[in-house]
């Protein structure tokens, strides 16, 4: 049976079960941003265009298409004042088999604490970060078939309080037989529920408070709810509509399902000159009129030298009254 067939009529059951599910009921959202400078550059539509190392955040079965193994460092100044670290490394094992590994680091940085007896600070600081780590296999199955899957460990801390779990993300890439267009798909945060958990939420209480006679100081925990992951479901189509030895242009738009949000799509496009010089534009978030993303746009440079090549990527997003998000990246082919 063609992959095709298999793909589609999952779209429309994973979209219906996706129907039901409420805005803003997920743990974790950070794993929802758009990680890498080259994939931000094109609006984040890369499910089936493997473009580089970061491609495992999003689909981990395209990962055995890249064309050499590589290492991805990436930095982002996130909005109001946060930072995000990523670095990413894909080894190839052979021509049909790659393994990978990510770490994705939010870091919200530190505040001083205050209270009602100390409006200036008390001279002790609470910081809060998010992490996500992972790593990864995936097989040519075929020529044009790709499947692969990631194990995932999520992290989030805030002051003494802090939250874990496991995930797995599944992808597939398939490639038409002249190579021209590409087809992706992938399920991103498959894993348990996450609460909050640590010292802050041991309080002493007393049970009976109209009564004498009894231990005053008893020590309960305070409970925490647990909430799910948020799902999401792309599904991405990419063409080359012009590839040529000295000059290509790409074509990609995704369609993304996410389980605590509405349906959207993702469009963007990468020109190159002789695989040395890129240009890359895209738009966020199509479909979501609460949405304050939107125009993205990138440039990137490749220097070859002794079998090996050293990129830099920058990107920009607009972020609405947040103003430019900056994007720059590192990355060696090898």
């Amino acid at each position: 049976m063609s992959p095709i067939r298999i793909i589609f009529p999952l779209v429309l059951l994973i979209q219906f079960l996706f129907a039901q599910s409420k805005v803003g009921t997920a743990s974790a959202p950070f794993l929802g941003i758009s990680i890498g400078p080259s994939s931000v550059g094109m609006g984040g539509a890369i499910t089936s265009h493997p473009i580089d190392a970061s491609v495992l955040y999003v689909n981990p079965g395209a990962i055995s298409r890249l064309a050499q193994s590589q290492i991805l460092i990436a930095k982002t100044d996130w909005i109001v004042g946060t930072h995000i670290n990523f670095i990413s490394t894909v080894i190839q094992i052979d021509p049909s088999r790659s393994l990978g590994f990510y770490i994705n680091h939010l870091d919200y940085g530190e505040e001083e604490i205050t209270d009602l007896d100390n409006q200036e600070g008390t001279g002790l600081y609470w910081s809060a970060s998010d992490i996500v780590t992972g790593g990864a296999y995936a097989q040519n199955l075929t020529d044009q078939f790709s499947l692969g899957g990631t194990l995932k460990y999520i992290h989030q801390r805030i002051h003494n309080e802090s939250a874990n779990t496991m995930a797995v993300d599944i992808g597939i890439l398939y490639k038409t037989s002249t190579e021209k267009f590409n087809i992706g798909m992938s399920v991103s945060n498959w894993g348990s529920d996450m609460s909050m958990d640590g010292k802050d939420l041991y309080r002493k209480i007393d049970i009976d408070p109209n009564h004498d006679g009894h231990n005053e100081t008893l020590v309960a925990k305070l409970k925490t709810d647990e909430w799910p992951l948020p799902l999401f479901f792309r599904v991405g189509f990419s063409g080359n509509l012009i590839s040529t030895p000295l000059f290509k242009f790409t074509v990609a738009t995704d369609a993304m399902i996410p389980s605590d949000d509405i349906e959207t799509l993702q469009i963007g496009f990468e020109s190159s000159y002789m695989n040395r010089l890129f240009l890359r534009g895209g738009y966020k978030n199509i479909g979501n009129p609460n949405s304050i993303e939107g125009f993205t746009g990138g440039a990137g440079v490749r220097i070859f030298t002794s079998g090996m090549s050293l990129g830099i990527d920058y990107s920009i997003q607009d972020f609405g009254y947040f103003g430019l998000i900056s994007h720059l990246g590192i990355s060696i082919e090898f």
